[in-house]
């Protein structure tokens, strides 16, 4: 029964994916869809620890050793002849979209906080999302300019009364923290990078490959550590006379429920603002508004939600 058990948890994960991909990766969604109908891959799948069986690693690691976004076909192909090499990328590699894009929609928040802020993203990957003040943005007409003239401008459509700045904030230190942080100069990680992201879905191919050219001029430091034991020794480092702003986009959501009241309960205690982007339920207590689709929630210090937003920084709705 357990393995039953499993390949059902399974099926109704892949066919979840694949109501969020609709609209915005075709190939995606009907790869997630044709896996929860597929005994092999679903076989496969059990195989591994809960926590790998996500669609986004499988996906990334089939692209990673096909050399491009796989079909059902090759994903069964792969799984039948090179099980041991697909589970083996699964195994060492993490899913660590680093979606530049997200900037757009912490920006109105950041914006709020006094200044100068220092920056410690927690599961920041390769750092992309730590230079917000370096990349210029585009809210439906409305532009702020970026502090460096080659970064990218980052596009978000602004739904309710976004409190939009006139300008990016000034961000005096910034650090990352990360189990397994990617290097930006280091072509193996910039070529995972770059499988996570999900086909047909814009430019957002275009986008990481600009944010990386921009992180490459100046990388930001991403400290390998955990998410509750390694945050207090990196918060000390923050100067004193800095706002300290610690955040985070779809990480907790792959830690266990009790590590996440961990980290709620390291978090809070440090003299910090806490913003957190997540999936809606992921934030231990925090209310969750009323919702459609697959947003995440934009929130502060884990208790008042401020916007719902698109995953991939597309749209914010600010909420009143």
């Amino acid at each position: 029964m357990r393995g039953h058990d499993v390949t059902a948890g399974a099926a109704r994960n892949y066919r979840a994916f694949a109501e969020e991909a609709r609209g915005r990766s075709p190939l995606y969604e009907s790869l997630a869809g044709a896996v929860a109908g597929d005994a092999s891959v679903l076989r496969f799948l059990d195989s591994l620890p809960p926590e790998k069986r996500q669609p986004n690693l499988l996906f990334a690691a089939a692209r990673y050793l096909l050399g491009a976004p796989p079909g059902i076909g090759r994903l069964r192909e792969l799984v039948s002849q090179n099980p041991g090499e697909l589970a083996g990328v699964m195994l060492s590699r993490r899913t660590q979209t680093n979606e530049p894009a997200r900037c757009a929609t912490l920006l109105p928040a950041l914006a709020q906080l006094a200044e100068p802020l220092a920056l410690i993203e927690v599961g920041a990957s390769a750092g992309l999302t730590l230079l917000a003040d370096r990349y210029s943005y585009d809210y439906a007409g409305h532009r702020v300019a970026g502090r460096d003239p080659l970064a990218p401008t980052l596009r978000c459509e602004p739904r309710g009364p976004v409190p939009l700045p006139s300008r990016v904030p000034v961000i005096t230190w910034r650090a990352g923290l990360d189990l397994n942080p990617l290097d930006v100069t280091d072509g193996d990680d910039v070529r995972w990078l770059s499988c996570l992201v999900w086909p047909g879905e814009g430019d957002r191919e275009r986008l990481l490959a600009a944010a990386i050219d921009t992180a490459r001029r100046d990388p930001p430091q991403v400290h390998r550590g955990d998410l509750v034991t390694g945050l207090p020794a990196l918060a000390a480092q923050a100067p004193a006379e800095a706002t300290l702003v610690v955040y985070h986009s779809a990480v907790l959501a792959y830690v266990t429920p009790a590590r996440r009241r961990e980290f709620a309960e390291t978090v809070r205690g440090l003299p910090a603002v806490w913003l957190s982007n997540e999936a809606p339920g992921v934030v231990p207590d925090m209310p969750v508004p009323a919702h459609e689709g697959f947003p995440f929630i934009l929130a502060r210090d884990g208790r008042a939600p401020l916007a719902l937003a698109d995953g991939h920084g597309a749209w914010a709705r600010w909420l009143a």
